[in-house]
């Protein structure tokens, strides 16, 4: 029984760790089968541990990874079942105090510069979590490209002439969107570097910029036929289906941005007054009307199948740990799997974001003006706004010049 468990059991280290760790698991929501499954991991992994007289408080992930890279036979779901159990256990012990805490005074020069570049972008410049993620890997590359061997960076890393040829080398093959994104990131972290005190000039302006075309397109949109076809596809006889039904109505009813869908919390809806928050790009907070149709979906699924949960998320995973969803890719998904089971075929990236355009089309085909459509999707310039007044074609129409046609005036 877990109450009688000895030290021995536990290859000489305290059994009480693996059972707090696993009732924080029930309590998260977690099945019994799963259950099993990491305590057989962490129960092998401390007789590991006492074979080689590791202690537990140094314990860190250089142990673990010895453990896991041990010759064994394993299935690939083995292996990804043990960097789970033990990569989990381990921010557990150091939460709890148990495990020394990786601290700044432990990590090698690159490391330190990249995390003090990533506060910099969310403190100082207020950037949300989506655009951190895209930033970070750009400068992780950088960073680790000009590593001198012992995790300092070279002398010469942060000069203009090999911030460029990083650019040439990087651009081989690539995208002109995703070079235009490598070239954003290190812009800014050429200004942070500057006021970190790391280089005696700003380097932003030697960051060569991709050009990109404003407005050179058509957005792309969904009909009103079709985004009704996807809503319906939502079965909101189950879990699954309820808060699916709802994160769709969500993006076309009000044209709200994934992000802005996975930030959304219990306590941004104000039930008695018919709205509630959007925390939107650059840390902007507004208050946006509830449509009964929205908030009747909504409330049901709080009410039927979002479960319990200490996550103050409004839409939850619908597998343990019963937490908020992941990122704006999650709602991603969402409509992505709505698009398969209508049989429909999205002509463009970001799924999500169609029902945005979608519904600025469908206004400005109605008469709304272009303040009126940049109040609805919550523009700060009326230059975003402007793209949607190509998608009005029988008005464009009254203003094109007639085609010059044989005999005519030159």
């Amino acid at each position: 029984m877990k109450a009688t468990r000895t030290v021995s059991e536990s290859g000489g280290l305290p059994a009480r760790h693996i059972d707090a760790f696993l009732d924080r698991l029930r309590t998260a929501h977690y099945s019994e089968v799963t259950l099993r499954k990491k305590r057989r991991v962490l129960y092998a992994f401390f007789r590991w541990m006492k074979n080689r007289n590791i202690d537990l408080v140094d314990l860190d992930e250089s142990a673990t990874t010895r453990f896991r890279e041990r010759p064994i036979d394993a299935s690939r779901d083995r292996v990804q079942c043990e960097r789970a159990a033990l990569r989990s256990f381990l921010a557990c012990l150091r939460v709890e105090g148990i495990v020394r805490s990786t601290t700044l005074s432990g990590q090698s020069a690159i490391t330190h510069i990249y995390c003090r570049y990533l506060d910099y972008l969310r403190q100082d410049r207020g950037l949300a979590r989506n655009s951190v993620l895209v930033y970070g890997p750009f400068i992780r590359d950088f960073l680790s490209s000009h590593d001198a061997g012992d995790g300092s960076v070279l002398p010469d890393a942060f000069d203009a002439v090999t911030i460029r040829n990083h650019l040439l080398v990087r651009s081989k093959g690539r995208s002109a969107e995703y070079m235009r994104l490598m070239t954003v990131a290190l812009r800014s972290f050429c200004h942070f570097l500057f006021l970190r005190g790391n280089t005696p000039c700003d380097l932003y302006e030697s960051v060569p910029s991709v050009r990109k075309w404003q407005q050179s397109t058509v957005p792309t949109f969904l009909t009103p036929e079709q985004e009704e076809a996807l809503i319906a596809t939502a079965d909101r006889s189950t879990p699954r289906g309820c808060r699916d039904y709802a994160v769709l109505l969500l993006l076309a009813r009000l044209g709200l941005r994934a992000g802005e869908i996975v930030a959304l919390e219990l306590g941004d809806i104000h039930w008695r007054s018919g709205e509630f928050v959007v925390h939107g790009k650059g840390q902007m907070v507004e208050h946006v009307p509830l449509p009964s149709e929205v908030g009747g979906a909504i409330a049901t699924y709080l009410r039927d199948a979002r479960g319990a949960s200490a996550s103050r998320r409004v839409f939850l995973r619908m597998y343990a740990p019963r937490v908020g969803l992941a990122g704006p890719a999650a709602i991603g998904h969402i409509v992505r799997l709505a698009f398969a089971r209508a049989a429909f075929r999205p002509a463009c990236r970001g799924a999500a974001h169609l029902f945005r355009h979608s519904l600025a089309t469908t206004m400005i085909r109605q008469g709304a003006s272009m303040a009126e459509i940049a109040e609805v999707l919550r523009h700060r310039s009326q230059v975003s706004t402007a793209i949607y007044a190509k998608v009005a074609f029988e008005d464009l129409r009254g203003v094109a010049r007639s085609w010059p046609t044989a005999g005519g005036a030159i």
